[in-house]
């Protein structure tokens, strides 16, 4: 065997050490290929997620969005059921009237709400801060930056949160139009409705819906039973009270019932309305949510039902009759009741608030017939009674049940009750010493349609 001498051995060894070199080169460039493609998927598959968040995000926005405008549509479409339950429940002379003052108010909320009424709604209040009564953004509609994106709100455009708002200003003034039906003025009613909805129904609706003092104390009203309801039925109560009563409802002591002329369309009205109420309830959770939409919906069928079996046999057991408008009247005072607490509510306790508002509705119309405050279709009972009943209830039944929780809601009934009555209690005041709130006895004997509108709903029909 040769002798390895020392330059032999450190040749070798150099060799050596340039071999672990190279090959901890060839590792270190494998491995740092291996980190590069690893760091390129990672950042394509957080890329590839972000879209997937960014598309699912749309994609509920505009789920959200479609179903709001779709509520929107179905308050819209109550304000045909108003016209036709109301036309139906009053007299044939004084037709056409009803459908114009039904045609014009919804014209006139959404004109006041895009002018002035919802920038009263939603002044800007603090929320969970403000005590506040009273803001104003100012005057007109104006695309807030993001207004049509996520960015403005995750269940609708700005746009279609106006017209959803609008809808619902349009609809408290529809209630006043039956209570004070067959014997106010026109354009005393169309003066009263322009200051309404511009001014009485969205400053007290801040006071909750705007983030307003009632909304900070802890008060509960879903979908409005007091803010919407509540509201038209205590202006509806002011202008009965200084109208007085239809010529000849009350004669010589006694109660005598005006019939209404047609109860097909007071039967296709309150089904259109019912219908509707599934845009105002579940259009009131502001987004698609399936939980809560389908469960406020169902609620809110519940109660309008057991309002329509209660007043059945409630009426049956006075009368020894079945009264088709109380019937039609008790579906409308189980949808009012549910509407404050609609999202809280069981179906036990749904049942038990419809029952309860279908036979309150029977006894509240007889109640203010013998108080001689003439109601010709029972706006009164059904909005204003059950009103006050359903928001009560948020502190008797559901989620929020409570001895705190019904003191609050019985201090924004009261509070409601002073701002509205008093409020509207002063514009009819005015009106009547100003351009008259009343028609001659003599306009109201022939009818409306003659000396309103010179047009009658049934020109070829002949009364005997």
């Amino acid at each position: 065997m040769p002798n390895v001498t020392p330059e032999m051995y450190d040749s070798v060894m150099l060799m050596k050490q340039q071999m672990l070199v190279d090959s901890l080169n060839v590792a270190q460039t494998a491995l740092n290929d291996s980190l590069h493609a690893t760091n390129e998927l990672m950042f394509k598959t957080r890329t590839e997620l972000q879209v997937t968040k960014d598309t699912l995000s749309n994609s509920s926005f505009k789920i959200n969005n479609v179903w709001m405008m779709i509520a929107t549509a179905l308050v819209f479409i109550m304000h045909l059921g108003f016209a036709t339950l109301e036309s139906g429940l009053t007299q044939a002379k004084n037709t056409t009237n009803v459908l114009f003052k039904n045609s014009i108010v919804p014209a006139i909320g959404i004109m006041t709400h895009a002018i002035c009424g919802f920038n009263f709604m939603y002044p800007g209040f603090e929320l969970g801060v403000s005590m506040d009564f009273i803001g104003f953004k100012g005057f007109g509609i104006e695309l807030p930056e993001g207004g049509e994106t996520a960015a403005y709100n995750g269940g609708m455009t700005y746009w279609t949160d106006f017209l959803f708002q609008a809808m619902f200003a349009a609809t408290a003034a529809t209630i006043v139009s039956g209570a004070v039906a067959e014997r106010i003025r026109l354009m005393s009613f169309m003066v009263f409705s322009i200051i309404f909805t511009a001014f009485i129904y969205p400053i007290i609706g801040s006071w909750k819906w705007g983030g307003g003092w009632l909304n900070t104390i802890g008060f509960m009203d879903f979908a409005g039973s007091t803010l919407v309801h509540s509201v038209g039925g205590w202006a509806a109560l002011a202008g009965v009270i200084l109208l007085g009563a239809r010529h000849g409802k009350y004669d010589k002591g006694m109660i005598k019932p005006i019939q209404g002329h047609n109860m097909t369309s007071a039967v296709i009205g309150t089904f259109m309305l019912w219908l509707g109420w599934f845009g105002f309830n579940g259009g009131s959770v502001l987004s698609a949510e399936p939980g809560i939409v389908s469960r406020v919906l169902v609620m809110t069928c519940v109660s309008g039902s057991c309002g329509a079996i209660a007043a059945a046999f409630t009426i049956f057991a006075i009368n020894k009759n079945f009264d088709l408008s109380m019937v039609l009247n008790g579906i409308l005072a189980g949808l009012v009741g549910i509407t404050a607490g609609a999202d809280q509510m069981k179906i036990l306790d749904a049942t038990i608030i419809g029952q309860i508002s279908g036979s309150l509705v029977v006894g509240s119309v007889i109640m203010f017939d013998k108080l001689r405050l003439d109601d010709p279709v029972g706006a009164l009972s059904v909005h204003l009674v059950c009103g006050i009943w359903g928001t009560l209830a948020v502190g008797l039944f559901g989620a929020k049940a409570g001895v705190a929780q019904l003191l609050t809601q019985l201090t924004g009934v009261g509070a409601v009750a002073v701002a509205a009555f008093g409020s509207s209690f002063l514009i009819f005041l005015l009106i009547k010493y100003t351009i008259g709130l009343r028609v001659g006895k003599e306009e109201e004997i022939f009818g409306l349609d003659e000396s309103e509108h010179y047009m009658e709903a049934y020109p070829n029909f002949m009364t005997k």
